[in-house]
């Protein structure tokens, strides 16, 4: 999915908690978006998923195909740019959109919550097939649960109770549960949370690879580093940087937003940057 963030701001308890944010994350790639505590990345995320309706600019992705989601009024001359290099295809913002459809093209794994709930885990997942449900109840995928679930290595965990579970087998369990709304857009707010480092690796790279286009919010720069194509760095919820990794993440910028000194090295293996910390600024 071709993604604008057009402009977007948002006003929250009187202040703007994300301020005219301009960026397009690459289709089919890992965006990483980063930044320090409070830099407004759950609320960014929350504005691309449709969840949040924008004070200023639109978060517009393409039209889907035959349908009528706004009206003439509502179409801006961003909306009439390509989406896929096809001339005049239609934009829309993404909080215009039929909860039922956005549903279907946005999934968002937000930060986990502590509440405990009697389901199993082929529950859990299903329900990212509500879009899908006919009035009857029925998913007319039978085996999108089970896809979901072996996607992300989770599979067997399949007739556990939730509550049984550890922190990082939760954290699987949620990302079968975007996997199984199976979104043109994903959209992760710290999904490395609860997992040691051999699972953190292997989400991301699983992530990385799934040719979907995701935007997931990071604190570990050094994933971020190894894994995304693109980074996008908040700061008092402006957009203080956005490109490759090996450009943006510098030893200015960290010491700019984060206020520590870095060396940025080179990995010997992949070539990619490595940020070795040396101290607060």
């Amino acid at each position: 999915m071709e993604l604008t963030i057009s402009g977007v701001g948002v006003r929250l308890g009187g202040r703007w908690v994300v301020d005219g944010v301009d960026a397009t994350p690459p289709a089919g790639a890992l965006t990483g978006l980063l930044g320090p505590n409070g830099a407004g990345k759950t609320t960014l995320l929350r504005l691309v998923a449709g969840l949040l309706p924008p004070d200023a600019g639109a978060v517009l992705v393409p039209a889907a195909p035959g349908s009528s989601e706004r009206t003439s009024s509502d179409r801006t001359s961003s909306d009439r740019s390509s989406s896929d290099g096809a001339p005049g295809a239609r934009r829309t913002p993404v909080h215009t959109l039929d909860r039922r459809l956005r549903a279907r093209r946005v999934a968002l794994l937000e930060q986990e919550s502590s509440a405990t709930v009697p389901l199993t885990v082929r529950e859990v997942v299903a329900l990212g097939r509500i879009p899908y449900r006919s009035l009857w109840g029925t998913d007319p995928d039978d085996d999108a649960v089970l896809r979901a679930l072996r996607a992300a290595s989770a599979a067997h965990l399949v007739d556990r109770t939730w509550s049984t579970l550890s922190g990082g087998e939760r954290q699987r369990v949620h990302v079968a549960r975007a996997l199984a709304q199976e979104p043109e857009l994903l959209l992760l707010d710290e999904p490395t949370n609860h997992l040691d480092v051999s699972a953190q690796l292997a989400l991301l790279a699983f992530v990385r690879d799934l040719g979907v286009t995701t935007v997931a919010a990071l604190h570990d720069l050094n994933l971020a580093a190894a894994f995304c194509a693109h980074v996008l760095v908040l700061a008092d919820g402006r957009l203080v940087a956005a490109g490759p990794p090996a450009d943006v993440l510098t030893p200015p910028l960290l010491r700019e937003v984060y206020g520590v000194d870095a060396d940025v090295l080179v990995h010997p293996r992949t070539g990619r940057p490595v940020i070795a910390l040396t101290g607060r600024a």
